[in-house]
């Protein structure tokens, strides 16, 4: 599989919670029209990709 150009430029950046010590980590990389999620651990397993309404929404969800 080919890397695509915006993939290619992804700058992922790590959950400030993160602890450095093998705890649940997760990465963000701002796209164009949409964020992607992924798994600091485990980065080749895939990400999931959601709108910024949605990602807001899950963010105010969590936040109660």
């Amino acid at each position: 599989m080919t890397a695509s150009r915006e993939e290619l430029c992804t700058v992922w950046r790590k959950s400030t919670r993160s602890t450095g010590q093998g705890g649940n980590c997760v990465e963000l990389a701002d796209g164009r029209d949409a964020v992607s999620l992924r798994d600091s651990k485990r980065p080749a397993d895939g990400r999931v990709v959601v709108s910024r309404v949605v990602l807001r929404a899950l963010f105010d969800g969590v936040r109660g």
